[in-house]
């Protein structure tokens, strides 16, 4: 690696740029960091050396290719196991400004730090290939930043959206690897999750919250693939199920609140809209004709045994 990417190690835990900052370091005697933690969102990608990360109560040893996000707020440390080894990673500092202007692109960007925040998960291990193209693009940024080109400060902005990106799409390809195949992997998942969630709030920051893909790229898939909003599928399901469900002894209160309908008033719009009657009217006029053809269906299936 060029030299005049090197920084010399500089223990401060604050940014001194508004947006981000990114390093590379090459300690021969790599110094103690005490437990610490920082107001913006720390990437960290490793190189080289005998030493692990604690993050709050977890010892994390590292090996070439792992990758941590450390979200703000976090305690951690750096736990040093042999100083002769050279240690060497990117360290890669982004403000929480920066962050949520990312997020108000697509959250897509953000894949990983809502698994951090959320679910506490701080570190991905990477094969060699995997982890080479992130270097690559890591290298093509601090080149940038430390050579004068026309539209530098246009080029840096494409590199560190392109970055941070990648790393979100490598993970959540990790993550759900039937995902990298088609699109229809995931209306496959979302459907089924629609099916076995049907009588809960859904909504479209609920699944995009679930799957971690933005709620546009949903509503877009969905519609792409289905040739309906999710919305719309989502009522009409609703609808289908009450619709059978009023042929049983159920009160309508048990029916609309037992498919994710608040109150009457929207389930009897919806209802009427979709089926030109009432539900109290549908009710009345098919329960009879519906016990009657179940009550004949089990007659004709009565097998009577001649000697």
């Amino acid at each position: 690696m060029k030299q005049n990417l090197q920084s010399t190690f500089d223990p401060r835990q604050y940014m001194l740029s508004r947006d981000f900052e990114i390093y590379y370091y090459n300690d021969k005697n790599p110094s103690k960091v005490d437990y610490h933690t920082h107001d913006y969102y720390e990437f960290y990608f490793f190189l080289e050396g005998a030493v692990s990360i604690q993050i709050e109560h977890d010892i994390y040893p590292l090996r070439f290719g792992d990758i941590m996000l450390i979200p703000p707020g976090t305690p951690h440390r750096l736990v040093i196991h042999d100083r002769s080894v050279r240690y060497r990673r990117f360290v890669f500092w982004i403000s929480l400004v920066y962050c949520e202007s990312l997020r108000a692109v697509s959250e897509d960007y953000t894949y990983l730090i809502r698994k951090a925040t959320r679910q506490n998960i701080y570190i991905y291990h990477n094969d060699r290939i995997s982890f080479n193209t992130v270097q690559t693009k890591i290298i093509r940024l601090l080149e940038e930043i430390h050579e004068e080109h026309f539209g530098q400060k246009a080029q840096i902005s494409l590199c560190v959206s392109d970055l941070i990106l990648h790393i979100n799409r490598m993970i959540y390809e990790q993550d759900f690897p039937d995902a990298r195949s088609s699109e229809s992997t995931l209306d496959e998942r979302l459907l089924t999750y629609l099916e076995e969630h049907i009588d809960e709030e859904l909504s479209l920051d609920t699944l995009a919250e679930k799957f971690y893909v933005s709620k546009y790229h949903i509503a877009h898939i969905f519609k792409d693939n289905l040739g309906i909003s999710i919305h719309q599928y989502i009522m009409k399901k609703r609808l289908s199920l009450c619709k059978e469900a009023l042929l049983s002894n159920d009160s309508i209160t048990q029916v609309y609140s037992s498919f994710g309908f608040g109150d009457y008033s929207s389930f009897y719009r919806a209802f009427k809209k979709e089926y030109g009657v009432s539900p109290k009217d549908y009710k009345k006029m098919h329960s009879a004709a519906y016990a009657y053809e179940k009550s004949v269906d089990q007659t004709t299936n009565v097998h009577v045994h001649v000697p």
